[in-house]
């Protein structure tokens, strides 16, 4: 886009909606499938997203809204690699899991795999202590992010630097009945 002189304003737009995307995609695979849910899954989210955003960084994209789009994707990656047993790691998950529904929540307790013997599943009665404590969130019961969400697109006027009184029409365009004015 830098290459056919897209306004910066709109490649930011651009990348934003892309990064949504990827996001919405992703958690949405990540909620409907038992075989993502584990510790080593969140990690390789997480790796995957520090290097979305280090590209970020590298185009100088940061500030362009993209890395929030991703925040309920982090926040269920890190679901899946804190310690889910105790009262304290319910209160930490509740807090850390603001941008996440408690369905969303929920979902991803039920569905962790742990994938070796030094692991153990969520308990019935740790889900049910998230549940108590998220009770009074307001929040749609939506499981699934929407795919189809598009940010609206804003053009910047770009005055140009070329007075229009200065243009010379050639004349091999056949535009004489155009008078200046």
């Amino acid at each position: 886009m830098c290459q056919h002189g897209t306004d910066p304003e709109l490649i930011k737009q651009v990348v934003k909606q892309q990064f949504y995307i990827i996001g919405a995609v992703t958690l949405n695979n990540l909620l409907l499938r038992k075989d993502m849910c584990s510790w080593s899954k969140g990690m390789q989210i997480r790796y995957n997203v520090s290097q979305l955003e280090e590209w970020l960084r590298d185009k100088s994209l940061m500030m362009c809204g993209a890395k929030e789009t991703l925040e309920p994707l982090i926040q269920a990656a890190q679901l899946l690699q804190v310690k889910k047993k105790t009262d304290e790691d319910a209160e930490a998950i509740c807090s850390m899991c603001n941008s996440l529904s408690t369905a969303q929540i929920v979902k991803v307790l039920n569905l962790y795999t742990p994938v070796n013997e030094f692991e153990e599943r969520v308990s019935v009665a740790f889900i049910r202590t998230i549940q108590t404590r998220l009770r009074d969130r307001s929040e749609t019961p939506q499981l699934l992010m929407d795919t189809k969400v598009i940010y609206p697109v804003t053009f910047p006027f770009n005055p140009s630097s070329l007075a229009l009184e200065t243009i010379q029409i050639p004349g091999s365009l056949n535009l004489g009945f155009l008078t200046r004015v």
